[in-house]
């Protein structure tokens, strides 16, 4: 998922989408999966140089991703569809009520808690943690620089780091993770049903449809084992006095109202699959040296001055 802050950071993502034969490129491209150059001229019945040129601008775009593969015959061009969503706010964050804005991003490794279990590991941007499938290693003194962790079932907590001014009450939380599922090797079809905690309490679910491995991941090291979790998808969690939402879908009525954080507040959130989950299809989360974000676990706190005391 694509997260676009304001209109103006959109300009390049309209500005590709603004011609009938783009979008009718991702249109095809999400229909067969991926395409080369020639078979995508062909479809489109336009020459391959006229092409280049709208596949670039998509490129460019973060919309479509192209690819080089060996054939037999030489090199030839894929082109692939990059996003899975694209998320707008229209109102920017200047234009917001909410002024008071403090970001933070927390590290894969650098969790408070845990109860894991197997199928499970870690890795840093070099190197495995230890052995897979030995929970143990989860507090390995290595698992700090951990970019990229798993497990089948169970949880993994953080604690948020919150250094707002004095004084401050939180208004809203927003969190982003690049997740996926975890299957014995790939699955792009394993659903898991993935619970999230803020401060034990339970505020919403969101089904991963599958533990991807198809293609290479963006910052995914060379190293990587090829049969091994590639990429997830961009989950962005909002929690504000409306509710609790994922992806700008509403998944829960639990609001920020009911936790009453401020600037003292510890805040601990937990990524969970739990034992009575229908899917038990495990849980995969990618930090900045994997997957296809170049991200760790970003978090954006709206917060404003506290009433007084009466």
């Amino acid at each position: 998922m694509l997260h676009i802050k304001s209109l103006d950071e959109g300009l390049n993502i309209f500005k590709a989408l603004g011609s009938d034969v783009r979008v009718n490129i991702v249109k095809i491209l999400l229909e067969k999966k991926e395409m080369n150059m020639n078979e995508l001229a062909s479809n489109l019945k336009i020459t391959n140089g006229a092409l280049t040129n709208h596949v670039k601008k998509l490129e460019d775009a973060g919309i479509v991703q192209v690819v080089s593969e060996y054939t037999g015959h030489g090199n030839q061009k894929v082109c692939r569809v990059n996003l899975d969503k694209i998320l707008i706010d229209v109102i920017s964050e200047e234009q917001d009520d909410m002024h008071n804005i403090y970001d933070t991003e927390v590290k894969v490794g650098h969790f408070s808690d845990y109860m894991i279990y197997p199928t499970c590991g870690l890795a840093t941007s070099e190197n495995l943690v230890g052995e897979v499938d030995d929970p143990r290693y989860f507090s390995h003194p290595d698992r700090i620089n951990a970019s990229i962790l798993w497990f089948t079932k169970g949880y993994i907590e953080y604690i948020i780091p919150n250094l707002l001014p004095v004084s401050q009450k939180i208004n809203q939380i927003t969190l982003s993770a690049e997740l996926s599922s975890e299957a014995p090797g790939i699955n792009n079809d394993w659903p898991s049903d993935i619970s999230f905690y803020l401060n034990d309490v339970c505020i919403g679910n969101w089904t991963s449809p599958g533990d991807f491995g198809d293609v290479k991941g963006i910052f995914t090291p060379d190293w990587w084992f090829p049969n091994w979790n590639q990429y997830g998808l961009l989950k962005l969690i909002v929690i504000n006095e409306k509710g609790t939402f994922i992806d700008g879908l509403k998944i829960s009525d639990v609001s920020i109202a009911q936790f009453n954080l401020d600037y003292r507040s510890t805040i601990r959130f937990k990524f969970a699959v739990n034992n009575d989950a229908r899917y038990i299809g495990g849980l995969t989360i990618f930090g900045n040296s994997f997957g296809n974000y170049g991200q760790d676990i970003k978090v954006r706190i709206n917060y404003s001055p506290m009433q007084p005391e009466m």
